[in-house]
């Protein structure tokens, strides 16, 4: 079974956040786009992350 964990802080990688929230990359990056879910921090050229305080917030968002 896959870790369904995140971190408390730190960065998740959008691989762990669907993991969590059960939906496409396509419909995550969507939501991303229209403000639905928090915007990601670029950690370098080619490597995109989201604050794991972001992703908690609106995961008590979503579960409502």
């Amino acid at each position: 079974m896959p870790n369904t964990h995140l971190p408390e802080t730190g960065f998740v990688r959008l691989p762990q956040i669907l993991r969590v929230i059960p939906v496409s990359r396509s419909t995550w990056w969507q939501w991303v786009k229209t403000g639905k879910a928090p915007k990601p921090v670029k950690l370098a050229a080619r490597t995109t992350a989201w604050r794991a305080s972001d992703i908690a917030a609106f995961i008590q968002v979503f579960a409502q």
